[in-house]
């Protein structure tokens, strides 16, 4: 079972992906259509693989960079190797890979984590690789000249960096990909002002703005960022919209960091809508959300669940409800049904306890025929990879097989 020879058939899909873990396999094609049956299908994954420096230094509050590079270099770290091993079993064409720690030689980092890790067999777990790949700064650790979380200091760092961290690029992103992407027509957002978001609601704290003006204008939408990353995939064009929103938690009575995680995912909401709110300004200053029917597939932690204790579905909703995703099919596992007497455990994709990573492919131009959370019940094959947070990450891999349906 190579890599490389992944073909696009369902058959060849559902053979590679899966591992001797059945944690993997969880739900049953769907086939509508004679276009959809002779279609071409990828799989797309989205794993928060805990890779910044919170997970590698107990005094990471006094770090000044990420030491990810270091660790990578010496190719040794089991938790890394782990993360790993998960990506082989699940054998991915796209995965974007969440608190991945950005630094300014970050293609270095990818050569570094696909030469001493994903091309390194782990057992019965082949070698894997990506010739394509994305990153690009993000907001948190980046210092700032404000008192974002109210405590009357301005320490620059922490919560009053332009987005929670310790050091520049800590809980980065990094997309991977089989296919290739079209760099010059990425899209990132990460200095756009949350001020200027179509009904930007300010914190409040007993009636009165938790900010003062200067500061409410400073802030910036994106914890991290959002990124629109064009791939070429059998001669059909396909947006992966990724992003991380913050944790709507770790405020106070002003919820803050809440409001902002709503904001985050309205963002993407704003951008796949017909028409775009005009307050969509990228990056390099074009403005305008996804032009057209775009194919799209939303890839994250989105730190929003549906339901449960730690729900939040007025956030949430504005995706899964939203008239161009397509969010009927719930990838599930048996470790997470087994983690929890709730009827809903099977969705959860993080061991505390919660679905809050998630693929949600387009209504147009995809068909989601298969999907899963790789949590491995306990006794399966696997489970040694995610026993315990320490072992690889907090979060659990999430995947969807989706056929590119080609324009008629």
């Amino acid at each position: 079972m190579k890599a490389q020879s992944r073909a696009f058939s369902l058959l060849g899909v559902f053979m590679l992906g899966v591992s001797a873990s059945s944690a993997c396999a969880s739900a049953t094609p769907r086939l509508n259509s004679d276009a959809a049956q002779s279609a071409p299908s990828i799989r797309i994954a989205t794993f928060n693989v805990s890779m910044d420096g919170s997970n590698y230094n107990e005094r990471f509050t006094s770090l000044t960079e990420s030491p990810l590079p270091q660790l990578l270099a010496k190719g040794r770290h089991p938790q890394i190797h782990n993360v790993a091993t998960i990506i082989q079993a699940v054998r991915p064409d796209v995965i974007l890979l969440n608190e991945f720690d950005f630094t300014g030689d970050w293609q270095q980092n990818v050569a570094l984590f696909q030469q001493n890790f994903l091309a390194q067999a782990h057992g019965d777990y082949q070698a894997i690789s990506y010739q394509y790949s994305y990153a690009a700064p993000v907001n948190t650790g980046v210092a700032s000249e404000y008192d974002f979380d109210g405590n009357g200091k301005k320490s620059g760092i922490a919560g009053d960096a332009y987005g929670f961290g310790f050091y520049p690029g800590q809980y980065g992103m990094l997309l991977l990909s089989r296919f290739p992407i079209d760099t010059d027509a990425v899209r990132t957002f990460q200095h756009l002002p949350w001020y200027t978001q179509s009904g930007a609601s300010m914190p409040l704290l007993n009636d009165q703005p938790f900010y003062d003006q200067q500061t409410w204008q400073a802030a910036r939408l994106s914890s991290k960022s959002f990124w629109d990353i064009p791939l070429e995939v059998a001669g059909e064009r396909l947006h992966i919209l990724a992003s991380h929103p913050t944790p709507p938690v770790f405020d106070g009575p002003e919820d803050r960091n809440g409001l902002r995680n709503f904001a985050e995912l309205k963002l993407v909401a704003d951008y796949i809508a017909t028409p775009a709110p005009g307050y969509l300004v990228d990056d390099k200053a074009q403005v305008g959300g996804l032009s057209g029917d775009g194919r799209f597939v939303i890839l994250g932690d989105l730190n929003a669940a549906p339901q449960g204790p730690k729900a939040r579905p007025e956030a949430i909703d504005q995706l899964l409800k939203h008239p161009k995703v397509d969010s009927s099919l719930i990838p599930v596992s048996k470790g997470g049904a087994e983690s929890s007497t709730e009827p809903f455990a099977k969705f959860y994709t993080a061991s505390w306890q919660a679905r809050v990573d998630y693929v949600l492919p387009s209504k147009f131009g995809l068909q989601p025929v298969g999907s899963g959370v790789y949590w491995p019940a306990e006794g399966e094959a696997g489970y040694e990879l995610v026993r315990d947070r320490k072992l690889s990450s907090d979060h659990r891999l999430v995947w969807m097989d989706v056929q590119i349906i080609a324009n008629e």
